[in-house]
């Protein structure tokens, strides 16, 4: 049994993740930091937990939480990890962040794309992206796994087997994603209320969303070569679930047929990557809940383009679900334990 402590667990992410660790068989949770909440039991914040999980939140106090687990899961806003994450490092610590802090090779990008200094470059050399299909070699003894964004895992596994079999022409990939309104999390601002929400369908942050960054910095590496794109990200009217829309110019003819081959070889043993059969394409709906994720694709051979689709639960294998896969690679359980389970469907 490995011991693990959750700081921000009181958040959409956070609680998704004390959800699962609650009826994880190889975790024991030590802790659940909330400053909001603190004092109250998690299951009076969030009563579907009742009987399940009753542990009391707790303030922040890394002396006292330190000595009680190996593992910690922080969910905390970009740039607050600063006062946590260096202590839990200090006392030998090993540290799941979802905040973009340790994503990224290069302190310059973070700077510009996020708009705050990052204080904390000594430690991106010991930070692995927490991807696992990609890099679940380096997550397996790393001290500092930084957990993707969802539009960011969702639009790299939907294109990463085309850039590493260099099919495509990398000058010209547009992705169109839609999100669940979870991905705002615990938001109070006017724009994720139920009426601005509810029969909407808009985009934001077109051409600035700060996960473009991200994903070109993961396409690059993929392709061996610097990747530009454009990025436009969407929010749908529904609580959690992802699509991403993926464009590409094929450099030579495919089939539609002879790709979906190429994903099935480049996945192969993935348990939570499902390629899609022809005149199939993925939906929320499938997802949604699970740590899985679906893609689909369609070659277009007017214009020797290939559109492949994706969809993920943004609070599953978007956030929360991805971070329990991370951490059952560092305890060295199989990757499913704990996230078996198939998507709610209704």
């Amino acid at each position: 049994m490995v011991n693990v402590g959750v700081i921000g667990a009181t958040g959409y992410v956070g609680i998704e993740i004390v959800r699962l660790l609650a009826g994880h068989p190889g975790i024991h949770i030590t802790s659940v930091v909330s400053q909001s909440f603190a004092g109250q039991k998690i299951s009076d914040i969030y009563p579907h937990l009742k009987n399940v999980f009753d542990m009391e939140c707790e303030s922040l106090d890394i002396d006292k939480i330190a000595g009680s687990a190996d593992i910690f899961v922080t969910a905390l806003p970009h740039g607050v990890s600063k006062e946590v994450i260096p202590r839990l490092i200090e006392k030998g610590k090993r540290v799941i962040d979802h905040s973009g802090d340790f994503r990224y090779k290069s302190v310059e990008v973070y700077e510009k794309w996020y708009g705050i200094r990052h204080e904390m470059p000594h430690l991106l050399d010991m930070a692995v992206y927490g991807l696992p299909e990609i890099y679940r070699e380096r997550i397996k003894d790393a001290q500092i796994v930084g957990n993707p964004g969802c539009y960011p895992t969702c639009t790299l596994l939907g294109i990463a087997p085309l850039l590493a079999n260099r099919l495509v022409d990398t000058k010209n990939i547009i992705v169109d994603a839609a999100s669940g309104v979870t991905g705002a999390g615990r938001n109070t601002e006017l724009a994720y209320q139920f009426c601005e929400c509810s029969e909407n369908f808009k985009a934001y942050k077109v051409a600035v969303h700060r996960h473009t960054s991200e994903i070109e910095q993961e396409m690059s590496l993929l392709a061996g070569e610097e990747v530009m794109i454009s990025f436009t990200p969407h929010l749908a009217p529904m609580k959690r679930g992802m699509l991403a829309t993926i464009y590409a110019n094929l450099k030579t003819q495919k089939s539609t047929a002879e790709l979906i081959h190429l994903y099935r070889e480049y996945y192969r043993g993935e348990f939570f990557v499902r390629i899609l059969g022809e005149g199939r394409l993925p939906e929320t709906k499938h997802v949604a809940g699970s740590n899985f994720i679906d893609i689909g694709l369609v070659v277009d051979k007017r214009l020797n383009r290939v559109v492949v689709l994706s969809a993920l639960d943004n609070l599953g294998k978007g956030a929360a679900g991805q971070a329990v896969q991370d951490l059952n690679i560092m305890c060295g359980l199989p990757e499913e334990t704990g996230l078996g389970a198939p998507g709610l469907y209704l």
